[in-house]
C-alpha cells in the first residue's frame, strides 16, 4: 500500500466472533493501520445480531453470495469460529471473487515475536502472545489471551479459544480446536480436526477426530 491509502475490508459473519472481528479492525484503524471495515455479510444474522452491528456502526451488506458484486479484488476476514465452516466459506469465496485476498490480522495489544509466520487470514486477537519460531496456517484463529510457545506449527483452520496455552514444539493439526483456559504440554501433537475440552490438560498425543477433555485429557467421542 502507498502512503495514506486504506483497505478496506469486508467480515464474513455477524456472530460473535465476527462483531470481534470487526471490533478489532475499528480498534485497528483508530491506531492509523489503514484498515477500515466496509461492512459484513451474513447468510441468516439473527435480529439481535442485526442491531448489534448497528450498534457498532457497521452495515450489514446482505447474504455472503453479495461479495460477487462487490468487486473482483476484495480483502475479506472470516470471522467465524467453526473449522468446517471456515474451509467451505473460504472455497466459497474464492469461486465468488477470483481476485480475492485474505488479510492477516492482529490486534494492536497481542505481541508477536521474531521469526513467526503467519499465513493468509490468520486472526490474532486482542492479548494473545506468540512467542518465537512460529507458523500459523490459513485461517487460523488465536483468540483472547492465549499464548502460543516457541516452535509451534498451528494447521491452517485450526483455532486456540481465549487463554489456551500451547507449550513449545506443540503441533495442533489442520482444524483442530484448543478449548477455553485448556493447556497443551511440551512437544506434543494434537490430530486434525480433534477438539480439546476447556480447561483441559494435555499431557499425551492425541489424534486426528476426537474430542478429548480433562485432568489430564482423555479422548472421549468422536468429534462433531
Amino acid at each position: 500500500m502507498g502512503a495514506g491509502t486504506t483497505t478496506e475490508i469486508v467480515v464474513v459473519g455477524g456472530g460473535g466472533f465476527g462483531r470481534e472481528v470487526v471490533a478489532m479492525i475499528q480498534e485497528l484503524s483508530a491506531r492509523g493501520a489503514g484498515v477500515t471495515v466496509t461492512g459484513v455479510v451474513d447468510d441468516s444474522p439473527s435480529r439481535e445480531n442485526r442491531e448489534r452491528l448497528y450498534r457498532l456502526g457497521v452495515p450489514l451488506l446482505g447474504p455472503i453470495d453479495r461479495v460477487s458484486s462487490l468487486g473482483t479484488e476484495l480483502n475479506i476476514v472470516v470471522g467465524v469460529g467453526s473449522a468446517c465452516s471456515r474451509r467451505q466459506l473460504v472455497a466459497k469465496l474464492t469461486d465468488l471473487v477470483p481476485g480475492v485476498r485474505f488479510p492477516a490480522l492482529i490486534h494492536p495489544t497481542a505481541w508477536v515475536g521474531p521469526d513467526v509466520t503467519l499465513e493468509e487470514g490468520a486472526i490474532i486477537c486482542a492479548g494473545a502472545r506468540l512467542s518465537t519460531q512460529i507458523t500459523v496456517g490459513r485461517h487460523v484463529q488465536i483468540d483472547q489471551n492465549a499464548t502460543i510457545g516457541h516452535d509451534v506449527t498451528l494447521g491452517d483452520y485450526a483455532r486456540v479459544n481465549p487463554q489456551g496455552c500451547v507449550s513449545g514444539a506443540v503441533n495442533i493439526g489442520s482444524g483442530a480446536t484448543v478449548g477455553a483456559s485448556a493447556t497443551v504440554l511440551q512437544g506434543l501433537s494434537i490430530g486434525s480436526d480433534s477438539i480439546v475440552g476447556a480447561g483441559s490438560v494435555v499431557t499425551h498425543d492425541i489424534g486426528p477426530g476426537v474430542s478429548a477433555y480433562g485432568v489430564p485429557a482423555r479422548v472421549h467421542q468422536l468429534a462433531v
